[in-house]
């Protein structure tokens, strides 16, 4: 019996050595059938396992041979290193095709060639038994895959000779490929000898950078996913020459900003609709994506291939954090052959009997950091060992179909936001309109109300006016002083009062369209005369001086409502007579200017302050404070004046300075066709 201990190492190995001694041992365990268990990292990554799992084995157990071999990651940089692998034959390759590959194909072959690993084989029955304890210890809550384990590390002995010997004349056909080759470090370097030829390495990658840019090509000039996928996935299965290439996409969750993902949805393509399953639903803990979907697409080499389309498969995808954590980091898992990787899960192994995989490669789609669907690529009949550049190929494919998405996701979005802003307009629209009729219903009945109110309290008025004229008109010796001042208040108040009743059924008037102008010609300077006259007892009450200035003749006619402009003329003079202090004066200028009549009325008064001035013709304003009011009224005067100014077609504009008086100048055109 040959000592197993001999042929044991540990040392550094290239990535490629480390895959061949693998496929060694499958070998291995396919001769000795049933009785061997043979376990690859892959196999752990459909059932829950602990973080300190090891990242890279291939362990074979029975009773007449068994072996271990266990490899760790390290990487090693530098030019000087690298130029020592490459032979003076790649070299002159690798010019030639640069300026088609580019320097980035160049660099990945390179550095793809020298990762190295620290690899160790070992045949020692203890050491694997330890191994397999310690693969036992990593499993979670998987009761079968523990025992299968358990199980196996009975039956562990001393390798047989003959085995062991047929096993060590492969596993020198890798360490030594070729008898010409003198220098023993060499022998581990099998990617620059003629058994895998650079040339032939390249030329598969530019045809994956083709392949490459017609799709990214295809997602620029197409925003529809639908056709993008069913496009891209079609090309990549005849390139790959897989049986059969599907899309599975999970349940759509939450998304980052709180929306779902987008589900591809198509008449006649895409059927598979999500459900929730009768039993109750596992959910990953801290984790936004649900285990459960669907295939979606799928793209088969012949009608013979059974189809998979809207297959889902609830009951073997453990929701394990460790296993779709790694998808969504970006994790590629390849399976060689099914029968051996998921030799601890016997569901998931029957799951992918029966829809006919015996080998499958699968790239994740990762959609704004979370696990979108699956690019999965299935051989249906027999084993397959996946090279490192078709990994490669299908994450990058995978990665355009999530960048696909997102487009389809912004143009989603988009469409959401258009049609929510749209209905945000309608419904706006329509509260306006509906604010706007409330408003119009309000001043209408507002208008009705003061007209009624107004002409109901201007008849009691009139006759408390009349009779308090009539009793003031009596002899001096049939009623007291006191009683005389009495009727006079009466009197003043009825009349004050019936003024401002007036001016609110003439603004009431205004505000319903029903105000109208009786035109015509009249002498202008007649009836500016006719005003000064009108006050001039309330200016001399108040000591105030008022002038007239005419800069037009006796003779200059005005086409206009002669009463309204009368209106006009007295509510101005009267608010410079109001707000001038005793000793001041109040000047009223008419001229004409072109097709205008221009009436100035020009006072020394306490003047307005500048932020006032836009609210002098509002109405019901009064610019004295309340606290300190000195003057009476209501503050419809010049709002009045304003509506009677505009109703002319005319405009009016004030000039004011506080504590030193106001100009206010009125335009009213004088043409009978305007």
């Amino acid at each position: 019996m040959s000592s197993s201990q001999d042929l044991s190492f540990h040392q550094l190995l290239p990535l490629t050595i480390f895959q061949q001694l693998g496929q060694l041992l499958q070998q291995m365990a396919q001769e000795l059938g049933n009785e061997a268990l043979i376990v690859t990292e892959e196999a752990l990554v459909s059932i829950p396992t602990r973080p300190e799992a090891t990242d890279l084995f291939t362990l074979v157990v029975s009773q007449q041979f068994s072996a271990l071999l266990v490899a760790e990651r390290r990487q090693e940089t530098g030019d000087r290193r690298q130029q020592e692998e490459l032979t003076l034959k790649e070299s002159i390759i690798l010019n030639s095709v640069n300026s088609e590959l580019g320097t980035e194909a160049y660099v990945t072959l390179q550095e793809r060639n020298s990762e190295l690993l620290n690899v160790k084989l070992t045949f020692e029955p203890a050491a694997i038994a330890q191994f397999l304890q310690h693969l036992n210890g990593c499993l979670e809550d998987n009761s079968l895959a523990r025992a299968t384990l358990a199980r196996y590390s009975q039956v562990i002995q001393p390798n047989n000779a003959t085995l062991q010997g047929k096993f060590t004349l492969m596993l020198l056909s890798v360490l030594a490929p070729s008898s010409h080759q003198n220098d023993a470090q060499e022998s581990i370097y099998p990617f620059v000898s003629v058994c895998q030829p650079v040339e032939e390495a390249l030329h598969q990658q530019i045809a994956h950078e083709r392949l490459l840019n017609q799709v990214t090509t295809q997602i620029r000039q197409s925003l529809e996913l639908p056709i993008i996928i069913s496009n891209v996935v079609e090309r990549v299965r005849e390139f790959l020459q897989v049986d059969r290439l599907v899309v599975y996409q999970f349940e759509q969750q939450e998304s980052a900003i709180g929306e779902q993902l987008p589900v591809i949805r198509e008449q006649g393509i895409f059927n598979c609709e999500f459900r929730q399953p009768k039993a109750k639903r596992s959910v990953i803990p801290n984790s936004e994506f649900s285990t459960h979907g669907c295939v979606i697409y799928e793209a088969r080499a012949s009608a013979s291939i059974d189809s998979v389309l809207n297959y889902r498969e609830e009951n073997c995808f453990i929701p394990a954090s460790g296993c779709w954590e790694k998808y969504r980091q970006g994790f590629t898992l390849a399976i060689a052959d099914v029968d051996k990787a998921y030799v601890l899960s016997s569901c998931l192994l029957a799951f992918l009997q029966k829809i006919q995989v015996r080998a499958k490669l699968i790239a994740p789609i990762v959609f704004q950091q979370q696990l979108w669907g699956l690019l999965i690529a299935h051989q249906c009949y027999e084993p397959r060992s996946w090279q490192e550049n078709e990994k490669n190929l299908l994450r990058r494919i995978a990665e355009q179909l999530a960048i696909a998405i997102y487009q389809e996701e912004l143009m989603r979005s988009l469409k959401l936001e258009k049609q929510t802003l749209e209905q945000r307009v309608i419904e706006r629209t329509q509260a306006l309109h509906d604010a706007l009729l409330a408003a119009q219903a309000a001043s209408r009945a507002k208008s009705e109300f003061l007209a009624t109110m107004s002409h109901e309290l201007r008849t009691p008025l009139t006759s408390v006016i009349g009779m308090s004229s009539t009793l003031l008109r009596w002899p001096s010796g049939e009623m007291s002083q006191r009683q005389r001042q009495f009727l006079q208040t009466i009197h003043d108040s009825g009349e004050h009062l019936l003024a401002l009743i007036n001016d609110i059924l003439e603004l009431t008037q205004f505000e319903s369209g029903k105000a109208v102008l009786n035109l015509s010609e009249f002498a202008l300077a007649q009836l500016a005369e006719a005003s000064l006259r009108s006050l001039s007892d309330r200016a001399t009450r108040q000591a105030v001086n008022i002038m007239l200035d005419l800069k037009i003749s006796p003779d200059y006619r005005l086409f206009a409502d002669p009463q309204r402009v009368s209106q006009i003329l007295w509510n101005l003079l009267s608010n410079a007579i109001k707000f001038t202090p005793e000793g001041g004066e109040a000047i009223l200028r008419i001229w004409s200017e072109n097709d205008f009549a221009v009436i100035q009325v020009e006072d020394t008064g306490i003047g307005i302050a500048e932020e006032h001035l836009p609210l002098i013709f509002e109405k019901f304003q009064q610019l004295d404070s309340p606290y300190q009011r000195h003057y009476d009224g209501t503050g419809l005067g010049l709002a009045l004046t304003k509506q009677l100014v505009e109703l002319h077609q005319g405009r009016i504009e004030v000039e004011s300075t506080l504590g030193k008086g106001s100009i206010f100048t009125v335009w009213l055109p004088n043409n009978r066709e305007q």
